[in-house]
């Protein structure tokens, strides 16, 4: 592998990082919060102004929380962008709009360096795991290039199309992944409102035509009133927010995801922005007036 800057060391680039030094390699690392800086450098990293990392590191990876945030990092004063040489590899891996990650491509093609937008699915569990799912766009070398840092955070990675390609595959995914979470709240809060454990109801149906890796994952923290986040609903609300601007600018209407904004809108308003995304079950508590909880426990 070759010298690697890491930039972002939030819930899941922390994990992610962690991961990197555990296949081997060679970590230069920033964030905005000094005690993730620290905790990977006691781990072998080592850290670096944005500058730095471009200049010492021939391969620049960023998971950032929105598309204005990683251009000022790559583009803004003392950027990435201004140590960059002819020949680097830069790999967004936040969840951006396509038109973001294509700007960024363009951005450094001018500078002679390759560009890869590679989302991840999987939360805080995948990150922490590494296996999270990797959906790429780019050109087939850069991809190439980057497989085998894939290979330490994921279990599979996959390249979609040209630059924008895996920004836009992540968008599809959230509109799956959160629209899955919202029916889950509204069926086991049907479940509450009934008189049945919504417990009880999870194991009767999970292995039929309604269980997924999304009803595994949420409808025990449901249960237990577990909302500490590994994917919060405001990180959500940014990338449902990106899937609508996305979908008007192609003429796509998307009711069911509008009326989801709507609802994280909710939410935000009545503070639970923080919260994981199986908080979504409190939108609907509250309009039924009843608590999703059980005392079963998950097996």
């Amino acid at each position: 592998m070759a010298k690697v800057g890491f930039i972002g060391l939030g819930i899941m680039g922390r994990p992610m990082a962690h991961n990197l030094l555990k296949a081997g390699a060679e970590l230069m690392v920033n964030d905005t919060q000094p005690a993730a800086v620290e905790e990977l450098v006691a781990a072998g990293a080592e850290s670096g102004s944005y500058a730095e990392i471009g200049r010492c590191c021939d391969v620049v990876i960023t998971i950032l929380p929105s598309g204005p945030i990683v251009q000022q990092v790559l583009f803004g004063p003392g950027g990435v962008s201004e140590g960059l040489s002819e020949g680097k590899l830069v790999c967004d891996m936040s969840s951006v709009t396509p038109v973001e990650s294509r700007l960024c491509a363009e951005k450094l093609a001018a500078q002679g360096v390759g560009f890869v937008d590679a989302p991840v699915s999987g939360g805080e569990p995948g990150a922490k795991a590494g296996t999270l799912a990797i959906m790429c766009g780019g050109k087939p070398e850069d991809f190439a290039r980057m497989e085998p840092y894939f290979a330490a955070v994921g279990s599979s990675w996959l390249l979609i199309g040209p630059s924008g390609s895996g920004s836009v595959t992540k968008l599809a995914n959230q509109i799956i992944v959160n629209l899955n979470i919202t029916a889950v709240s509204e069926a086991l809060v049907l479940a509450a409102k009934a008189g049945a454990d919504p417990m009880k109801v999870y194991k009767a149906i999970r292995g039929g035509l309604a269980g997924s890796a999304v009803l595994d994952a949420k409808a025990p923290m449901m249960c237990a009133r577990n909302f500490v986040p590994g994917g919060k609903i405001s990180i959500n609300h940014k990338d449902i927010k990106n899937v609508l601007a996305t979908a008007h600018e192609l003429d796509v209407p998307l009711p069911f995801t509008a009326q989801l904004f709507e609802m994280q809108q909710a939410l935000k308003a009545s503070g639970h922005f923080n919260d994981d995304h199986a908080g979504y079950v409190q939108y609907f508590e509250a309009l039924a007036g009843v608590e999703v909880k059980s005392e079963e426990t998950e097996g």
